[in-house]
This record gives C-alpha cells, sequence and structure tokens, in this order.
C-alpha cells in the first residue's frame, strides 16, 4: 500500500452465491488517509455491498483489499472482526443501536471488542461525555435507553460509537437517510467536525447528490464498481 493511503482496492471481484445473483468488480480504487470520500449511486447498484468488502463482513472472491496497511483476504474471517473492531468505525443506515441499553453503553460497545481502541479512548466516561456534548446531546441522555430516543438523537449517538477510540477510517452507509434536509446539513457539520478531530478518513454512500459540497471527493459507484446481475 502506498504511503499516505487508508485504502487500497485493485482489481476486486465479488459475486453473492446463488443461481440468480449480482457480481461486483473495482478495477481499483483508493482514499488517502485523512480524505473524506462520498459516493453516490441509486439503490441496489452496490454500494453496501463496496462498504461490507471493506469493512471485512465480506470476503473478496479475488483482488486485493489493503486498510490502513492491512490485507484483509490474507486475514480469517476472526482476524477481519479483530481489524474492524480495532481500526474501522460504522454507522449503520438503521444504526443499529441496542435499544434497551443505555447511550453509554452503545457508545461504548466497540471498546469491549478492541484493547487497542480502548486505549485510544483513554478515560472511557469522559470520552463518552466528550464526544456526547460535541454531537449536542445532553449529559443526561447517556443513561437514557437508547430506543426512547428520537431520530436525530440516535443517529447522533451512533455516531459517537463509530468515533470512540479514534478508528483510521469510518463507513457510513445512508445514515442520513431519515432526516430532512436542514437536519442533514447540521448532522453532517457536526459529523466532520469530529472526524477532523480524531484524524480519521470518512467513506459515506449516499443516493443524495447534494450531501457532496462538504466532502474532499465525490465519485460517482459507477465510476469505481461495474456491477453485473446473473440470471438463474
Amino acid at each position: 500500500m502506498p504511503e499516505g493511503q487508508i485504502l487500497c482496492m485493485t482489481d476486486v471481484a465479488f459475486r453473492w452465491p446463488g443461481k440468480s445473483s449480482f457480481a461486483l468488480k473495482v478495477p481499483g480504487f483508493a482514499m488517502s488517509r485523512r480524505e473524506s470520500v462520498m459516493i453516490v449511486g441509486d439503490s441496489g447498484s452496490g454500494k453496501s455491498t463496496l462498504l461490507s468488502l471493506i469493512c471485512g463482513t465480506l470476503r473478496a472472491d479475488s483482488g486485493t483489499i489493503e486498510v490502513a496497511g492491512a490485507e484483509l483476504g490474507a486475514l480469517s474471517a476472526a482476524g477481519r472482526d479483530r481489524f474492524r473492531a480495532d481500526r474501522i468505525g460504522v454507522i449503520f443506515q438503521q444504526f443499529n443501536l441496542l435499544p434497551y441499553a443505555s447511550v453509554r453503553d452503545n457508545i461504548v460497545l466497540p471498546l469491549m471488542f478492541s484493547a487497542n481502541r480502548r486505549k485510544r479512548a483513554g478515560d472511557m466516561e469522559a470520552e463518552v461525555l466528550r464526544l456526547c456534548r460535541a454531537m449536542g446531546l445532553d449529559d443526561a441522555i447517556v443513561a437514557s435507553p437508547a430506543g426512547q430516543l428520537s431520530v436525530g438523537q440516535q443517529q447522533r449517538v451512533a455516531v459517537a460509537r463509530a468515533l470512540i477510540g479514534q478508528p483510521d477510517l469510518v463507513v457510513a452507509d445512508e445514515p442520513t437517510s431519515a432526516l430532512d434536509q436542514k437536519a442533514q446539513a447540521g448532522f453532517l457539520d457536526l459529523l466532520f467536525a469530529q472526524m477532523h478531530a480524531a484524524g480519521s478518513s470518512l467513506l459515506l454512500v449516499s443516493h443524495d447528490e447534494r450531501l457532496g459540497r462538504q466532502f474532499d471527493r465525490v465519485e460517482r459507484i459507477e465510476s469505481i464498481a461495474r456491477t453485473e446481475r446473473i440470471a438463474a
């Protein structure tokens, strides 16, 4: 992996199993450290599959995917899980918070799976409060069950969870889809401020091109990946 890059994909191919399936090919795609990139594409265009390959939840059939100096294809499934816990923060489209767990317990969840990330977080309780305040959440919310929060508040908790422990790369799958345009802009302002503070790179996928103004680079999924529907 060239110096200064956080992500490098070369000749990557993946096909979902089954007689009728979906195949994705990425000839080449790279990101620099601290860079913010948005990938735009319609639903079903392969954006989520691409993120899953980068996170290591899916293993490419061929080619190489290097993240923060590690070649994901050389790691076992358990090794990819450990690597993801250490180095990657994920913001899911549906947030995937534990509804009955407190905001605090949701935010620190990644630290339970990574001693390295826990060490980088330092004082865990102080870092939870810092992130909540930075994301515009009141201190009183920390003890509240996540399921009792508004959609906007849950979204900010999901960002705090992704950023705790300063991951090298944060990937976000349509994180603003549930918000109106004004709320989207405010959310991205908060997200970018914390990304810069953590020194993390950001890869966000969306169908909404209007979000692109704050990113270092905007790419269409068609310029990165080729997709193919394979009929039975």
